[in-house]
C-alpha cells in the first residue's frame, strides 16, 4: 500500500478485502497525495471506505458530461431529448457535488419547473434522465452510493394524447404540402414509422418485390418489417423511379433526402410541417400524431390489437392498449359469435327435446 507518480497525479495501491486497487488521487502535491492515502487508509481500518469514495468531489456537470459522451451520444434517436432536457437541469444542479445532491433539493427543482410553466411530461423527462445518470455512477463508475432521485415522486401526467388527423384535414393537408414533405406526410400515415424511423431509411431498407420496408427502432432497439399500403408503395416507387433517371442507385442513400442526398435535418421537416398545419387550418396535431394515425385508422377497421402492437413496434401490449376504444365496434364480431353460439345451442336442445 503506497503512492507513486504515474503520469501527471500520484496514484494510491490499496489492498481492500484482499483486492488490489489503484486509484488516482488527481494531485500533483506528493505530500497531499500522502494525505488522501493516509485518509482512505483509515477509513479502510473503520470500514466506512467504499470503491467509489473518490468520486465524492464530482459535480453534477461531469456526471452528465459523462453520461452524455458514453450512453446519449448524436447517433441515438433521444440524444437531441436529453440535451433539451440538461439545458434545464444544469442551471440548477451543474455546479453541486453529487453526494450533497437530495431529495429536497430534487423537490425544490420540481417546484421550479413548475412555476416556469414545464408539463409534468416534460419535468419527469428531465428527472429520467438524471435517474439514469445516477445509475450509472452507482454501478458502472463507482462515485457514488445512493440515488436520490428514486425517493422522488414523478409528477402526474394527464391522460396520453389520441389526436389523430380526419380525412378532411389529411386531404386539406396534403394540398398545402410541398411534394418533398408531402411524401414523408403520406408515408407516415401509411406505415406509422416515427420521425426519425422515415428519415434515416435507405434503399437498402426497401424490397420494392416483396412491397415491404425494413425499420430499425433507435427507441426500442427492435427491428421490425412493414408490408406496404398501394398508396406507400406508390411514393417510393415514385422515389425510384427519380433516382434511376439521376443515375442514382447507392444502397445507402436516403429515400427522403435532401437535395444532394443529405439526410433532412428533423428542424426543418418541424419548420415546415407546422407551416403546413397553418395553411391547412389545422390545431393541436404535431408530426408524431401521425403515428397515431396510423394506428387508430387500424383499430377502427377492426385490425386486432397484437397485429397493431407489431406494426407499431411497441415493446409492450400495454402502450397499444391506449387504442383499444377505437377497436369496439369490431368487438361487436365476438358479441355476435356468443349470439351465434346460444342460437346453435338452443336449435341443438329443440332437436334433442322432440326425439
Amino acid at each position: 500500500m503506497s503512492i507513486s507518480k504515474r503520469g501527471r497525479f500520484w496514484r494510491m495501491s490499496l489492498m481492500v478485502n484482499g483486492k488490489q486497487i489503484r486509484k488516482s488521487t488527481r494531485t500533483t502535491d506528493k505530500k497531499l497525495a500522502q494525505r488522501i492515502h493516509d485518509k482512505v487508509m483509515g477509513q479502510i481500518a473503520e470500514g466506512k471506505w467504499f470503491e467509489g469514495s473518490l468520486g465524492k468531489h464530482k459535480i453534477f456537470k461531469d456526471m452528465m458530461d459523462r453520461y452524455m459522451a458514453e450512453h446519449s451520444t448524436p447517433k441515438k434517436a433521444s440524444s437531441e431529448r436529453d440535451l433539451s432536457s440538461l439545458c434545464h437541469l444544469l442551471p440548477f444542479f451543474g455546479s453541486r457535488v453529487i453526494s450533497e445532491i437530495t431529495p429536497k433539493l430534487i423537490y425544490e427543482y420540481k417546484n421550479r419547473r413548475r412555476s416556469e410553466g414545464a408539463s409534468p411530461s416534460t419535468t419527469n423527462r428531465e428527472l429520467s434522465l438524471m435517474k439514469h445518470a445516477f445509475n450509472l455512477a452507482i454501478r458502472e463508475w463507482e462515485w457514488i452510493r445512493e440515488n436520490p432521485v428514486i425517493r422522488v415522486s414523478m409528477e402526474k401526467e394527464l391522460a396520453s394524447r389520441d389526436r389523430w388527423l380526419t380525412c378532411e384535414e389529411e386531404e386539406a393537408l396534403l394540398s398545402v404540402s410541398p411534394q418533398w414533405l408531402k411524401e414523408i406526410i403520406i408515408f407516415a400515415i401509411e406505415t406509422g414509422c416515427r420521425r426519425e424511423e422515415i428519415l434515416s431509411l435507405t434503399w437498402k431498407d426497401v424490397d420494392i418485390f416483396k412491397k415491404v420496408v425494413t425499420i430499425f427502432a433507435k427507441k426500442t432497439g427492435d427491428r421490425r418489417t412493414i408490408p406496404l399500403t398501394t398508396k406507400a408503395f406508390d411514393v417510393l416507387m415514385s422515389k425510384e423511379k427519380a433516382r434511376t433517371k439521376r443515375g442514382s442507385i447507392k444502397r445507402d442513400d436516403f429515400v427522403f433526402p435532401h437535395p444532394g442526398r443529405q439526410k433532412v435535418n428533423f428542424h426543418t421537416l418541424r419548420w415546415a410541417f407546422e407551416k403546413a398545419l397553418e395553411k391547412a387550418k389545422i390545431e393541436d396535431f404535431r408530426f408524431h400524431d401521425l403515428r397515431h394515425t396510423f394506428a387508430s385508422r387500424l383499430a377502427q377497421q377492426g385490425t386486432d390489437p397484437y397485429t397493431i402492437q407489431k406494426l407499431m413496434g411497441h415493446k409492450t401490449f400495454t402502450t397499444t392498449q391506449r387504442y383499444a376504444h377505437h377497436y369496439s365496434e369490431s368487438l361487436r364480431s365476438g358479441i355476435k359469435a356468443l349470439d351465434d353460439y346460444r342460437s346453435e345451442r338452443s336449435k341443438e336442445l329443440a332437436q334433442i327435446q322432440q326425439t
